[in-house]
């Protein structure tokens, strides 16, 4: 089987739209990668920036406000203090919608798939209330630079990023003789495998490499020193570092080169053939199906080696694969997926989801997410979210589906669209006869439309 615009949107984005036309050649999809980025530019976020000058004033409104906990001053400065973590959630809100609009109004969705894709390969939470709702834009900083780049700059990027090295612990790590552990004995610092074993069991060589403890462990020596500031912008920090030689997969790195031998390593590893196979089968599994064909990883995993890592080689040959068009759709979408490609059937109008409140956004969306399984951003561990249809096909998940499907769009639009014609935006020209029936048979257009998108045949791509 071969090309198809339907399957392409389906499958490689977030769906059809009755607004945008879909792509007409795996080629299209390719060419829209290597050009401008046009939703970031149509729907932008702040540079991370913006968080780090939000906890610098944050934390002097907090130290007024100790040393004056019964003043008049010290009281205002704890509500300043507040508010500006209010506005951080408020923001946070915003740069929810914005993601959302790129992925509806995309011209193609294939770029919005990939920065989900690999944000979660590079899962990164923050720990405090300031850093939480800071995800978007270490996604935007770290990660969407770089999907149609090379892969090794990827991980450079959210490896030293400072929500990476906040997230994992990495800010404390320090060698066991370096010389903050030589001259401070007693502050006990010791070293934080947490991010060199994430790097090489999660980023890149994957679970089942060919790497030992040992090599988590003098990969974890060579991290030493990548910290951050106290409001949280990237530092290296020679104090930290361990000093002398470690060996890592068999090759041997001086740690004297500091954060030049750190970017080496990250590179070297980047283009191990265990990446290379890990890399194109997570891709696979997560484009095509939970068991993925061995034929396309094949395929995937051998345009990465002879690329040196360079990405859009490796989506040329996931595209290029004739069993990558071949049906039934299989993958279940997951919630944040689902409800993305709800809306891109839909086509709100922009001006009403940028308007919704705080309250509104968490009745419509946030707390429908969390209640199907996927909280916004917010993976359990950092593994990220699962990719195995068995996570997402759980009672809880499936009855708030049906939920949002069944309540949502009315309240989205004030004229939902004809459920005749909706169906083919949602599903193409095959619709499955059950679904046909529901849309011409519903007591209602709101009923209608919830059925086509709680069908199995919406729900999977």
């Amino acid at each position: 089987m071969t090309f198809t615009p339907e399957i392409a949107e389906r499958r490689f984005g977030y769906g059809m739209s009755p607004k945008v036309a879909a792509p007409q050649s795996a080629a299209a999809l390719l060419g829209e990668l290597a050009g401008p980025d046009r939703a970031q530019a149509a729907y932008p976020l702040p540079p991370f920036r913006h968080v780090q000058d939000a906890i610098v004033l944050r934390r002097r409104f907090n130290s007024y406000a100790r040393k004056r906990p019964d003043t008049a001053e010290g009281k205002a400065a704890l509500e300043k203090s507040q508010e500006i973590l209010r506005g951080i959630r408020r923001d946070n809100n915003k740069w929810f919608t914005q993601i959302m609009l790129r992925r509806i109004t995309a011209n193609q969705g294939f770029r919005e798939r990939l920065v989900a894709f690999w944000a979660d390969h590079f899962t990164a939470v923050g720990k405090n209330a300031l850093l939480r709702p800071a995800v978007p834009l270490y996604v935007e900083e770290a990660v969407r630079p770089h999907v149609a780049g090379r892969f090794g700059d990827m991980l450079i990027a959210c490896v030293t990023h400072p929500m990476m090295l906040h997230y994992l612990d990495q800010n404390t790590s320090a060698g066991p003789n370096s010389g903050i552990a030589r001259r401070r004995p007693e502050r006990r610092l010791g070293l934080n495998e947490n991010l060199a074993r994430e790097v090489l069991e999660l980023h890149t060589l994957g679970v089942n490499a060919p790497y030992t403890q040992a090599d988590v462990q003098e990969l974890a020596k060579l991290l030493t020193g990548l910290s951050a500031t106290r409001d949280y912008g990237f530092k290296f920090r020679p104090s930290l570092a361990e000093p002398g030689a470690e060996t890592v997969l068999g090759r041997q790195y001086e740690a004297k080169g500091g954060l030049q031998t750190i970017r080496a390593v990250l590179q070297d590893i980047a283009v191990h053939p265990a990446t290379a196979r890990h890399i194109a089968r997570k891709l696979v599994v997560h484009f095509i199906a939970d068991t993925p064909p061995p034929s396309i990883v094949a395929a995937v995993e051998a345009a990465y080696r002879d690329s040196g890592g360079m990405l859009l080689p490796c989506y040329e040959a996931l595209l290029a694969h004739p069993e990558a068009w071949q049906g039934p759709a299989t993958n279940m979408r997951p919630p944040e997926e689902f409800v993305s490609a709800a809306l891109r059937a839909l086509a709100p109008p922009e001006e009403y989801l940028s308007g919704l409140k705080e309250n509104e956004l968490r009745q419509l969306f946030l707390r429908p997410l969390q209640l199907m399984g996927q909280p916004w951003m917010t993976p359990g561990g950092p593994d990220g979210f699962a990719e195995e249809d068995k996570a997402w096909v759980t009672p809880q998940g499936i009855a708030a589906r049906l939920e949002w499907a069944m309540n949502t769009p009315v309240r989205l639009m004030a004229d939902l669209p004809d459920p005749r014609i909706f169906v083919h935006h949602a599903l193409g020209d095959d619709v499955p006869g059950a679904v046909s029936f529901a849309a011409n048979a519903a007591e209602s257009r709101d009923v209608a439309i919830g059925l086509i998108l709680a069908s199995p045949a919406f729900q999977r791509r």
